[in-house]
């Protein structure tokens, strides 16, 4: 029954929205993550583990929440979580061992976070204005890359831009499938395509027993865990907010996406995922605005679709890491830019609108909107944090004691 309402449900825009998430999440940082497991002696083998891990944990997370709950559940590895471990690895002489037993307290902090509610909590003291604002300071600067990409790539880009204009002007609703097939069909033609050694075959997961030291825990593990709260989940809720698939039972309406219980399964996917080499599932942001902005589906009941076609693609990234790694990293770097900032357009317009639109929120919102475009990282912590931090603290020094940090829903 589920599987038959997917179907109808499901259109080419959503399809397309999951596909070039995929294609942004994953080029977008793989690099990243391969250097913190090289960082921390992986083999080449415990490599290729580490994204059958990975691409497994995102894609059963996304495919079956979203399925089960109607809604885009959006999950993905955690970058600056990869940022720390490729730096404190280097750094730091830990064993593969010492890493997954770090990987596995920070799951279990993940999941006591989820369980206790407490992060929600948190969230849910934040007005809708800082939550949008942060949203359109974390999607701006993707936006801004898309159009930078005309630097090395300026006919591509003006090509995609000029597809991408006719298509909301002729079919909205394909307006990015469009752009994309274009883009993919001038590259093609013009040998844009960087080649990219293709090994087809099952990837063979890797069990690496853990080992848990007092040095990988305070070096490793706990700011794994903060980075992942504060610069992955903390967008990831705003992200769910701002685009209207927070909880609505409040104002009368449906239930919304289960914050608590999502963080939960995260933690507990990592957990069972991390002796293999996924170090942090969290919540995605930039992703997630991909596919649940009105570029995925017009109906928004019908969003989840975009999440569960990425989960899906996600399993099989997991299932053929080799190959569909080489495939994914054979698109040129501009391509991936400017249709990721293409595609969250709508988003970003929407987001912005949503943070000004309350006036008394209005200049606390720009500031949460400037701080975290500004992409500062202060203590190992990245700007979404500092963003949020700084537009409290103008709601609370502007307007005092008179419920500030209430979200404001009217």
């Amino acid at each position: 029954m589920v599987r038959m309402q997917f179907f109808k449900d499901i259109s080419l825009s959503a399809f397309t929205a999951g596909f070039v998430a995929v294609l942004v999440g994953f080029t977008s940082s793989v690099a990243i993550v391969f250097q913190a497991a090289q960082a921390l002696h992986a083999t080449p083998e415990m490599i290729a583990s580490w994204m059958w891990a990975l691409g497994l944990g995102m894609g059963l997370c996304t495919l079956v929440l979203s399925l089960w709950w109607k809604k885009p559940v959006m999950v993905a590895w955690s970058t600056p979580g990869a940022a720390v471990l490729a730096t404190a690895g280097a750094t730091g002489g830990f064993s593969i061992e010492e890493a997954v037993g770090a990987f596995m307290v920070c799951a279990v902090l993940i999941t006591l976070s989820g369980v206790t509610g407490w992060f929600e909590r948190v969230m849910n003291r934040i007005p809708l204005a800082l939550a949008s604002a942060l949203l359109a300071g974390v999607l701006a600067r993707f936006g801004l890359a898309g159009f930078a990409a005309a630097q090395t790539a300026l006919p591509l880009v003006l090509v995609m831009l000029l597809a991408y204009l006719l298509g909301k002007r002729l079919w909205p609703r394909y307006a990015v499938p469009t752009t994309l097939l274009v883009a993919i069909v001038f590259v093609a033609t013009s040998s844009g395509f960087t080649r990219a050694d293709i090994a087809f075959g099952l990837t063979t997961p890797v069990l690496v027993a853990p080992s848990f030291t007092m040095t990988a825990l305070v070096s490793l593990a706990l700011p794994l865990f903060i980075v992942t709260m504060a610069s992955q989940n903390l967008p990831g809720v705003a992200a769910i907010q701002s685009t209207g698939f927070g909880d609505q039972r409040a104002k009368g309406g449906d239930a919304g996406i289960p914050i608590s219980k999502t963080i939960t399964l995260t933690g507990v996917a990592t957990l069972l995922l991390a002796p293999f080499g996924a170090f942090a599932l969290n919540l995605s942001a930039i992703t997630a605005a991909i596919c649940m902005g009105p570029e995925a589906h017009s109906n928004p009941a019908r969003r989840y679709t975009a999440a569960v076609s990425c989960g899906a693609l996600y399993v099989v990234i997991g299932l053929f890491g080799a190959a569909i790694t080489g495939v994914l990293t054979a698109f040129p770097k501009e391509l991936v830019a400017a249709i990721a900032g293409l595609a969250l357009l709508g988003t970003i317009g929407g987001a912005l609108s949503s943070a000004l639109q309350h006036e008394p929120h209005r200049e606390a919102a720009i500031i949460t909107f400037l701080v975290t475009l500004s992409g500062v990282v202060v203590a190992g912590v990245g700007s979404a944090f500092w963003g949020v931090v700084a537009g409290a603290i103008a709601l609370l020094v502007q307007h005092g004691g008179r419920a500030t940090l209430l979200r404001a829903r009217d």
